[in-house]
């Protein structure tokens, strides 16, 4: 047990924070968001300050505390999640020395590719170095250069002069925790998907074979910890610019996949829930490591006991929605596809890779595209083709991880993610994978399951999985498949899967 009663979770995505106050009842009892900039140039930059990431939390302590006057006092504990594949160049004192490469940075695909490929070539890796990286890894960069592995060595190569002042290459959430601590760590999640880390059972941890065969120097990397680990109370000054005690204790803390995962309180081996917002995923806990080379997928080590989590990310989904309605005249988010008219079968298709794509095919060369567009065709024909264009991606995936052994294949599906609370696209997703759907908290799945890392330490339950469980009994809205537009969807993936091979082809 420990003193306070309320925990503080803060999930970092990419466009901005969500702050909540948590009890012990799971219930939140205040919450804000407060968004920061992600610059984007050409040559795929996509870049954030990290003091961006910090002012933001303490603006939204400051607005939480006018919620929850005593707020600083009950505190008891701090948790983070947030977005992963970030690499953040900090010196020993934790500063930074240049902006964030985001996740949606693909400045270092060349390197990417040139470290990855190779005769003699499977799948474009190069045989030899594939076969260690599945032995050890359990997976292995991703060619479009959007790993931290890619980025360490762009940083190395481009900017030789940040990377002789580096001590540290951190992910979004070390840093986060390094400042509110002034402890440097890392978790298993961003661990594994730098791709230098062991994650076989018993040997998990840094690898020296694997930081060789890289080039990355294994003395900047941070110690891994586990995410309900405390990793120390706040720093004098950190609790000072947030406006809480300096006893609060800090966990360890987690990537906003396994914050989801904990959120939609799927937690069962096998269950899988998809995330829907700026990008998406499916994702889900299995009893061992899984991986499919073919379509970029595997099981990452997580920061609970490394239990294997299957992640199979797909980088398009609510971007795609909102350049779509950008381009089509917006409007508020919430009723921008309340009335688009009736699903046509004329509609044109849209293939929503905007920036390039993931899974089940590793390409950052691949472009969006409408296609079969005629005369008649006027904005709500181009918002109902985005919105079946991301479902119809999702299916593509998700029939591809649904062959993997123990995965549910039956009942409901569990959805988060700010997308998921749009009832034309929850509907469109129900009768594209023919399943029930299930909205969980959608909006703030990722927070929920961040505060359940403090569950064990608050004395609110035996284990972080227990407590997770009980948030799946809160639902905001269920929709069944309809039997005609499943039907519809049906013909729609088959002339879309024509469409995909053709552009596939194009693009490699």
């Amino acid at each position: 047990m420990t003193q306070g009663d309320l925990v503080i979770s803060a999930d970092f995505g990419t466009s901005g924070v969500k702050v909540g106050v948590v009890d012990s009842n799971l219930t939140v009892l205040a919450r804000v968001t407060e968004s920061y900039p992600l610059v984007l140039k050409t040559g795929g930059i996509a870049e954030q300050s990290p003091e961006d990431w910090w002012g933001a939390l303490a603006h939204a302590l400051a607005s939480l505390r006018q919620e929850l006057p005593d707020l600083s006092k009950r505190t008891a504990a701090l948790v983070f999640s947030s977005q992963l594949c970030g690499v953040i160049c900090a010196d020993a004192n934790g500063t930074p020395l240049r902006p964030c490469l985001t996740w949606l940075d693909k400045r270092a695909a060349p390197l990417g590719k040139k470290l990855t490929g190779g005769f003699p070539e499977v799948h474009g890796y190069n045989l030899p170095r594939l076969l260690k990286w599945l032995r050890l890894a359990n997976g292995a960069p991703a060619k479009n250069g959007m790993d931290p592995t890619a980025k360490m060595l762009w940083v190395m190569q481009q900017e030789p002069e940040i990377y002789a002042k580096t001590r540290w290459m951190v992910d979004v959430k070390d840093w986060l925790v390094h400042r509110a601590t002034g402890e440097m760590t890392t978790s298993p999640e961003s661990a594994n998907l730098s791709w230098v880390m062991d994650s076989r059972t018993g040997r998990e941890g840094w690898s020296d074979s694997l930081c060789a065969l890289t080039g990355i120097d294994r003395s900047k990397l941070a110690p891994i910890v586990q995410a309900d680990s405390i990793v120390g109370p706040l720093t004098a000054q950190a609790a000072a610019e947030l406006g809480l005690d300096a006893s609060v204790k800090v966990l360890g803390g987690t990537s906003d996949v396994m914050a989801s995962a904990l959120g939609s309180g799927e937690v069962a081996d096998g269950a899988l829930h998809i995330s829907v917002a700026t990008s998406a995923w499916i994702a889900g806990f299995f009893p061992n490591r899984r991986l499919s080379v073919a379509h970029s997928y595997a099981t990452i080590t997580s920061g609970l006991n490394y239990r294997p989590l299957l992640i199979a990310s797909q980088e398009n989904a609510g971007s795609a929605l909102d350049w779509v309605c950008q381009l089509t005249g917006n409007g508020a988010k919430d009723t921008r596809f309340a009335d688009i008219g009736t699903p046509q079968d004329d509609d044109p298709f849209f293939l929503p890779w905007l920036a390039g794509e993931r899974v089940p095919v590793d390409n950052s060369n691949l472009r969006g595209t409408f296609h079969g567009l005629s005369l008649h065709h006027d904005k709500n024909a181009l918002r109902r083709a985005a919105i079946d264009g991301v479902a119809l991606n999702l299916r593509w995936a998700m029939s591809k991880v649904v062959r993997e052994k123990g995965a549910q294949t039956t009942g409901p599906v569990s959805i988060v993610g700010g997308v998921a609370s749009d009832p034309v696209f929850a509907q469109t997703l129900a009768d594209a994978l023919n399943r029930d759907i299930r909205v969980c908290s959608a909006r703030h799945a990722g927070m929920l399951g961040t505060a359940t890392l403090a569950a064990p330490l608050m004395g609110w339950a035996n284990n972080v999985c227990d407590a997770a469980a009980t948030l799946k009994s809160r639902t905001s809205a269920t929709y069944a498949p309809n039997s005609s537009r499943v039907a519809q969807l049906a013909v729609r993936a088959d002339h879309l899967a024509k469409i995909r091979r053709f552009a596939i082809r194009s693009y490699t």
